[in-house]
Parts: structure tokens; sequence; C-alpha cells
């Protein structure tokens, strides 16, 4: 499928325009019928989009005519989002408190005629452009290709098991580990332990379909096999479409022609596919690669392999994946990693010189040389590098590239593209997901879940593919003109030691949804009208000030995430505990060197609390309180340096019936961890390091069902207690899926 991003964006735009609280406002101002034209005109035109991006490197002036309509949809995104903080305005004034203050917030925000005349211009300028730009697209005679919104994924051609061997570079220690895992015996194996599957996973370009079709040639594979059978699967798991696949690619291993065979079985049912293709592999030695498979739920899986399960016992299936889900599925999996930089330099010769030429152009190669660093090992960014350059010997061009090349090429923005797919769900929810899909796909490394945050790598690409999207974002110190970026919905100004104070005209970013002030010692307390910012999410600080005034922060109804860095004068969080912050879902507490205590029962929500090197800190943390004391609804805790703490405090037992991951760091004085109760069966992750005189575990550890994951490092004794085989521990603990145990 050709580019779908200006196709997303109208897809993004036209459910802002479908929007009831929209409607409302667009009546108020008089221009209900001009957006209603504007989505008409849209639909029409997104309908076009994706034939429009197909054709669009072949027609300069249809280029040109994309650029306008991303023009025209971006001013209309800003106009619906003046609409937006225009209904939170509303609803702001009639949230707020007396009717004086209702008079003063609205007066001083908006002025309801001005903002109305100047609405009803622009939305009937856009009109106006987007009918234009619709009548002009006429003249391209595209063809309307209209899908459901969805995640794209770019389809890839079937594949085939031909390789030329000389054009495949830096892959023999690759080829030779594999050829290993395919001879017998191979101790991991599927089903009835008749079957072994080895799955080799990497990022899209690194080459897993090239060093599979290196394998299937070599001449050892031919020693192995009775059979070899090659089989391109990519997106469509379809059993049906398989089982044709492979009765056809055995059928041509074993004879001259299979073309009649071909047209025979197209029209055979599963039943008789079935029995087909058991009569060909039966009592056979065969090795079947499944290359480029993108998904398989498990029961198709399972149902193929019950298929394939009638050759010898030394059979093999390989299979080529860049989803590490996917692959985990079948097995234990071989990770293809990038080539290193002498076999990207041989790589990017081969494909940018005649043989032999590059000898003549040294100072072309000293280039070639800074360009294959770009392409961080990947074999496909190095040959269509290569290949761009090819024969072209004019130095100019190659600095053009090295300096101006795809790195550098304008990248499409999907800031703003990530939406609710429905009014309750949260937007943090949706990412996670992309988040996951990222990692299944190989482009994160070293992932690690801690439940309540991810820790990853990106690949070296995708890092400089981010970092080019956002450099024009980057806000060096903070004008008063910030007030001028009213669409503004993240600010991170870190590590700023020249900041006293904020400028009052912050107030007016009514869009803002996360500030982070983290390192900037030298701000002396937030300002008054702090609690204006009624959209703020996550807000994470460094101050000089003593405490957090409730009164201001009673506003920020929709504040899920609080973090306090480095406030080295703040004794207590909060100045009084009357009211209840019922929106927060996660608070981290990190360097606040004077902080004693603070009370956790006016966080009837709290899901995550961390709290790190507070030495003052006092971990009773004033849990009964004035008010009703509530059951915890914690699921992950972080604890770190408490040396005067002998023994966890009790109200950990009392999330006992929610908490997920419990981590506790550098407790020197822990003697004893609490006996876990019973009803403690949601535990999955518990981390325990740096705490030496922690002898023993709780004697009900084994009622922890749900525990998936055991870390302890320096622990000395207790470690020695849990070592397998032979620990004193080790039968409690056995059973858990990861365990890690010795120094960190």
């Amino acid at each position: 499928m050709a580019e779908t991003f200006l196709f997303d964006v109208a897809n993004s735009l036209l459910g802002k325009l479908t929007s009831f609280a929209l409607e409302e406002v667009a009546r108020a101002c008089y221009v209900y019928d001009d957006l209603q034209g504007i989505k008409d005109t849209l639909s029409i035109i997104r309908s076009l989009l994706l034939d429009a991006e197909e054709k669009k490197n072949q027609r300069p002036a249809l280029r040109e005519w994309l650029r306008q309509i991303q023009d025209i949809c971006d001013d209309a995104d800003d106009v619906l989002d003046e609409f937006r903080l225009q209904l939170k305005l509303k609803q702001d004034v009639e949230d707020s408190g007396s009717t004086r203050r209702k008079v003063r917030r609205y007066v001083s925000s908006s002025n309801p005629l001005a903002f109305r005349f100047r609405m009803a211009h622009q939305i009937k300028d856009i009109r106006g452009r987007l009918n234009k730009a619709a009548a002009d697209g006429a003249r391209f005679a595209l063809v309307t290709i209209d899908v459901e919104p969805r995640l794209a994924v770019q389809s890839r051609e079937m594949t085939h098991s031909h390789v030329d061997i000389s054009s495949v570079i830096g892959r023999e220690k690759d080829k030779e580990a594999i050829i290993k895992l395919l001879k017998p015996p191979h101790p991991h194996t599927v089903g009835d332990k008749s079957l072994c599957v080895i799955p080799i996973v990497g990022i899209g370009g690194l080459g897993k379909t090239t060093l599979a079709k290196f394998l299937f040639n070599d001449q050892r594979i031919d020693q192995l096999f009775q059979l070899k059978m090659w089989v391109s699967v990519s997106e469509d798991f379809d059993l049906r479409k398989i089982v044709i696949k492979v009765i056809n690619s055995a059928s041509a291993a074993s004879t001259a022609s299979s073309s009649a065979h071909q047209k025979n079985i197209d029209h055979l049912d599963i039943e008789q596919l079935q029995i087909d293709l058991r009569r060909k592999l039966s009592g056979k030695t065969f090795l079947l690669v499944l290359d480029d498979i993108w998904n398989v739920a498990q029961e198709k899986w399972i149902e193929l392999i019950a298929l394939l399960q009638v050759g010898t016992s030394k059979s093999k299936i390989m299979v080529t994946t860049r989803n590490k889900s996917v692959a985990s599925m079948m097995g234990p999996y071989y990770v293809l990693e990038g080539l290193d930089r002498e076999k990207c330099l041989s790589l990017f010769v081969k494909w940018a010189f005649r043989e032999g030429k590059e000898e003549k152009y040294p100072n072309l190669v000293e280039i070639g040389k800074e360009l294959v660093e770009k392409c961080a090992g990947v074999p496909l960014a190095v040959r269509t590098l290569g290949s761009s350059l090819f024969s072209n010997f004019d130095l100019h061009k190659w600095e053009f590239v090295r300096d101006h090349g795809l790195w550098n090429s304008e990248m499409k923005k999907a800031l703003g593209l990530v939406q609710p797919r429905n009014g309750s769900e949260k937007i943090e929810s949706i990412l996670r997901e992309y988040i996951d899909e990222l990692n299944s796909r190989s482009f994160l490394e070293d992932f690690k879940d801690y439940g309540y945050y991810y820790k990853f790598k990106v690949h070296d690409l995708i890092h400089d593919l981010a970092i080019h999207v956002v450099r024009d974002y980057f806000v060096l110190t903070l004008p008063t003109s910030i007030a001028k970026l009213k669409h503004l919905c993240v600010l991170y100004i870190r590590d700023n030691h020249q900041i006293k104070t904020l400028p009052r005209s912050i107030f007016k970013l009514q869009s803002l949804q996360v500030l982070s002030l983290v390192g900037c010692t030298e701000l002396e307390t937030l300002p008054e009208g702090f609690g204006k910012l009624t959209s703020l999410r996550k807000l994470y600080i460094t101050t000089k000030q003593l405490f957090l005034s409730l009164d201001e922060f009673a506003s920020l109804n929709h504040l899920q995430v609080l973090g306090l860095y480095n406030c080295e004068n703040m004794k207590h969080l909060v100045s009084g505990a009357e009211t209840l912050f019922t929106s927060l879902e996660a608070l981290y507490i990190q360097s606040c060197k004077s902080l004693e205590s603070f009370p956790l029962y006016i966080f009837p929500k709290l899901q995550t609390l961390v709290i790190k090197d507070c030495p003052m800190f006092s971990l009773s943390l004033n849990y009964e309180g004035p008010i009703r004391r509530q059951r915890l609804r914690l699921k992950h805790l972080h604890l770190k340096s408490f040396p005067q703490l002998l023994k966890l405090p009790r109200w950990i037992e009392d999330a006992a019936e929610t908490l997920e991951t419990l981590k506790i760091r550098k407790f020197p004085n822990l003697k004893m961890l609490p006996e876990f109760p019973t009803l403690m069966t949601h535990l999955k992750s518990l981390y325990i390091d740096l705490c030496p005189k922690l002898l023993s575990l709780p004697s009900d550890m084994h009622r922890l069902t749900a525990l998936e994951e055991l870390r302890i490092y320096r622990c000395p004794e207790l470690c020695q207690k849990l070592r397998p085989p032979s620990g004193e521990y080790w039968p409690m603990i056995g059973r858990i899926k990861r365990i890690s145990i010795g120094k960190h």
C-alpha cells in the first residue's frame, strides 16, 4: 500500500468534524454550515488520497497538490483546536466556584464576540481553499480508494529461494550457527518432539530472507534433507494457501514440472489438501522454509504443525520473521544482528561501483565510509544507498547525499494523530499498544517492562529519525511569548539553572498536558494561579518551595502523574490535608532530602508509588489520617534507600489485592519481609537489591501463584539459599518463569 500519512490526517480531521461537542460551538458561532461543507468536501478528497500518494513520484504537479491539501488540513486542525479550547473554557467557567470567580475567569480568558468573528472568517477561508483544491484535483483523474482507518503496513512481494551466493556478504558466521541447529540432534522441538522449528528474528532490512536463501542453497543442506521446500507467507497466514504452497513446492522439488498438478489442487477442499500434503511428506526428512511470517494466531500455527508432523524426526522448519512474539510462540529463536562496519563497507562498494572501479575513486570510498555509518548495520539501507550512487562519480553528488541524504529528507510528523478510539480510553493505553507493537516487530532493543514504565533502546536508524522529527520542537529558555503557543500539549524544560520564576502567561496554555521542570534547581516556586492549567495530566518538577499548595492543585482535575525531583527544601508534601487528589494515579518522589512524610490517604486512586533517596522520609505515610482509611489500590511500588528501617511498613500488605510489582533497593538493615498474605494473588514481579541483612523469604512464598519474575541481587546469604539446584529455597521458587539471582 502507498503512504497513508495524509490519508490518516484526513481521517483524524473528519473524526473531529463529527464531534457532537464541536457542533454546539459551531452553531453558536454561525459556522455550522461551513464546517459541514468542509466535512463533505474533505470526505471526497480523502477517497482520492491513496491513489494520489501512489502516483505522486511520477507527477510533480500531483505532489504539489498533496502539499496544498496537507497545509489546508493543518490549518483546519488548528481552527478545530481553537473550538476545543473554547469548549474547555466554557466548561471551566461552569465548573468554577463562585459567580464572582466565574465572571473573572471568563472575562480574563476570552472575548466571545471577537472569537466568533475570527472563527467565522478562518472557517470560510478554509472552506474556500478546500473547494478550490477539490476542483484542481479533478484534472488528475484519480481513482477512488476508500478504506477504513487502520494501522497500515507496507505490503511485500512474494519471495523465492534463488540467490547469487557471491552477492551475500557478512553472513558466514550466522549461516554456520544455524547449520549447527539444523543438524541432528537438536534439543528444541515442538508438539510430540518430532519436528524442530528454528525462527530467525530481526528488523526489516537486516537480511533474514537472504540468510535463509544462503542456507537453503548450501550443499550441506542437500545432504541433510531429502526434500527442500520454500514458502513465502508475508501478511496473510491463510492455512489453506500455505498448504497448497507446500504441496506445490514439494512437487516442484521432485518433478520437472508441476503446473498441471498446481492447477488441479487449487480447487480441492482442505480435507483433500491435507491428505495430499501428508502423502507427499510422509516418512521423508524435509526442510521447510516459511519466509516472512508477519503474524499468526497460535491455533493456526498448531494446526499447521500437526499437518506437517509426518516426516522423520530429523525434519526441520526454518522461519523468518520480524515479530518476536511470533517467534517466541514457535520456540527459542535466533536473533539476527546488523553487519559490522567492514562488511557494510564491502556491501556498499559492491552496489555503488562496478567491480574494481572503487580503486580509482578513493575519495568517494572515504565518503562511503561515513555513509555506511549512518546505515547502522542494516544491509537493505546500505544496498539502497549504494544503488542510488551507482556509477555516479560526481564528488559533489556524494557529498550532498552524505550531508542531505535519506536521514535528512523531509519527514512526515505523526504528532497529534494518536487519538482515543472512544471517549473514555486513555492516551497512555493506546501508546502502550504502539510500544508493544514496535517491540514485537524488533524495532526496540533491550526491552524491559517494569509495569508502570518501559525501558528500552531504539535502533540507531529509528533514533536518527526520531531526532529529525522533533528537532524543531526543542525549547532553549522560557519567554513570556510562550503564551502564543496556545495549542502546545507538551513542554519539557530540563536542567535549566537560570529559571527562577515562570511567567504568568504560562497559564494561557490551556492545552498543556505534560509539563516537566526537572533539574530547574533555581525555580523558587510554582506561581499563584498554577491551577488554571486544567488540562495538565503529567507534572514533573524541581522547586525550592517548602510544600505544594492544595488550593492550586485542587483545580487540576485531570492530573494523573506527579513527580518531585531534588526538591531539597520540601519538608511536607502539601499544606493541609483536607483535599483528595482523586485523579492522581502515579507519584514519583526522588532525592527530596528534607521530606519527612506525606498523607497517603489523599491519593485514593494511586496505582504507582516510587520513593527514592529521601533520607529523612518516614514510610509510615500517615495512612490513617482524618479521612476514613480506604483500601489501597497500588499496583506498582518501588522503594529505594531507607537505611534506618528494619522491616517494611504494614500498609504494603493493605495493597495485597492489587499489587503487581514490588521493588525494594538499598535497605542495608532490613532483616525480614512481611509474610505475604494469601490475598496477594496479583504480584507478578518481585525485585530485591542491596539488602545484605535479609536472610530469608516468607514461608508462604509459594502462595504467590501469579509471580512471573524474581530478581534478587547483592543479598549474599539469601542468594546462596536461592541458587539452583541445591539452594534451600530453590524448591519454593523453581516454578517461576524468570529468575535472576546473584550480583547485579
